[in-house]
């Protein structure tokens, strides 16, 4: 017998799923949008800088070729190998950032290596 006042165990089922479809929802779907947010805004900054770095190597290129006489002829091959080092630094600036910001995150554990 059913006593006066309480719930039913049908009743009690729906508020049960209910409960476990909101709990997986902002366990899961809410997290996953924002880190699609994330992930879409940092990759339009990923490729505004490669623009960006390739757009500079080409000036750096034009302005060499262009405004300045010294490198014809023999030395026509000096602004390339100019724009060459130019990209090197700049990769070596980046993996050097990536490489300082991986170190300072609290929490991560970086594989081959003990801390000591």
């Amino acid at each position: 017998m059913a006593r006066a006042g309480t719930k039913g165990t049908i009743d009690t089922l729906r508020e049960l799923r209910d409960l476990l479809f909101s709990y997986a929802r902002q366990e899961t779907v809410d997290p996953l949008r924002s880190l699609g947010r994330s992930l879409g805004w940092g990759l339009a900054g990923a490729i505004l800088v490669a623009a960006s770095v390739v757009f500079a190597a080409l000036a750096i290129l034009r302005v060499l070729q262009s405004e300045t006489s010294v490198f014809n002829e023999n030395l026509s091959w000096f602004p390339y190998l100019v724009v060459a080092l130019f990209m090197v630094v700049v990769t070596g600036l980046s993996l050097f950032a990536i490489s300082r910001s991986a170190q300072r995150r609290p929490g991560r554990v970086n594989a081959g290596r003990r801390d000591r």
